[in-house]
């Protein structure tokens, strides 16, 4: 059999490898634009950094595109482009977050002790140091705890009837209802409770006004997560469960629920973060209290975001230095509450066999 002869020699070497830039160059042409940007602040007589910053991105960018073409060719230059974008904009949302995270950590932990933990302001002269957060921390407990008690339900069996169950004008309503509310202004609700339960119905001001409030913003949160999270339970999970004669409601109870049950732990955890900081409804409805008051249905009662309102509007160093210590706080809890969310979700998370 005749065999076709092969071309063993080795091809070009232009052929098999292009010209690249060293795995250091991105590191060295980011401190580059930074000195040329620095550079370009103080000769322009910029005096905020934030400019620098910014022309320093700009040219790492244009930088980058105009090396990368050169050396590399178009195609990996728009492939580089669209990287340092990515990268320059998760930079540019970075940075405040963690300044602002340095600034409250380095102004607050000085006075955020034990003693500011376990003591309130009743009977403390504000202008001195001393007193605590006791009672807002346990105002905001409450009324945070009573929110979720009364929006989590709800939430629950909203999200179960439009997955579940929703079908027609009436699901259509309802969902445009609940993208109506997550749009709702914080202060809007807060008017609502202050219109319906203070002024009409005459109940006066409490942490339960201000957790009704709080409740409204939640419901909408609760509803969507749940939502997303049921419709990502396979069908053949129901379909299983009907075949061997199991009514509906006790397949959603017993098979759907349980597999989703991570996700929706998550939400909820995640709604209860996002209304912890909530501040305009709190200022118009629980009326704020120096003391302690354990009772959130009866008298006025303090929150850590009334707290902190209250403190930097009195004007002197001390009660600056007791709202940069309840804003800590205040960050600590909401920190804890989505590391608590994260921790559920891989603990629930479906476990997948080897």
């Amino acid at each position: 059999m005749h065999k076709t002869p092969v071309d063993e020699s080795p091809l070009p070497h232009d052929t098999l490898h292009h010209p690249r830039l060293p795995r250091w160059a991105p590191f060295a042409l980011a401190l580059l634009s930074a000195g040329l940007g620095c550079g370009i602040g103080l000769l322009a007589g910029l005096a905020s950094r934030i400019q620098w910053g910014l022309i320093a991105a700009l040219l790492y960018v244009l930088v980058t595109y105009v090396l990368t073409t050169a050396v590399e060719g178009k195609r990996q230059a728009k492939d580089r482009l669209a990287t340092s974008v990515v990268w320059v904009c998760f930079l540019i949302a970075v940075v405040p977050l963690a300044s602002l995270i340095w600034e409250t950590l380095a102004r607050g932990i000085g006075v955020l002790d034990g003693y500011f933990l376990t003591h309130s302001m009743q009977g403390v002269i504000t202008l001195r140091p001393g007193g605590g957060a006791y009672h807002a921390l346990i105002g905001t407990l409450e009324q945070i705890g009573l929110a979720t008690v009364m929006a989590a339900p709800i939430g629950l069996l909203t999200a179960i009837y439009l997955v579940e169950y929703g079908r027609g004008k009436l699901a259509k309503a309802v969902t445009f209802f609940v993208d109506v509310m997550t749009g709702i202004p914080s202060i809007v609700a807060g008017l609502f409770i202050l219109s319906f339960w203070i002024l009409i119905l005459d109940f006066g001001y409490s942490g339960f006004a201000g957790a009704l409030a709080l409740a409204i913003l939640m419901v909408p949160i609760v509803v969507r997560s749940t939502e997303e999270m049921l419709k990502l339970v396979p069908n053949e999970l129901r379909e299983a469960s009907l075949a061997l004669g199991v009514p509906k409601w006790l397949t959603i109870l017993k098979v759907v629920i349980p597999t989703a049950i991570g996700g929706i732990t998550t939400g909820i955890m995640l709604a209860v973060a996002r209304i912890a900081g909530e501040t305009a409804p709190i200022l118009l409805l629980v009326f704020g209290s120096p003391s302690i008051n354990n009772n959130p249905f009866d008298g006025a009662q303090s929150s850590l975001p009334y707290y902190v309102y209250e403190q930097w509007a009195l004007g002197n160093e001390a009660s600056y230095d007791r709202a940069w210590a309840a804003a800590l706080l205040l960050i600590a809890i909401v920190m804890a509450l989505n590391l608590v969310a994260r921790a559920v979700a891989r603990w629930k998370a479906p476990k997948t066999g080897h």
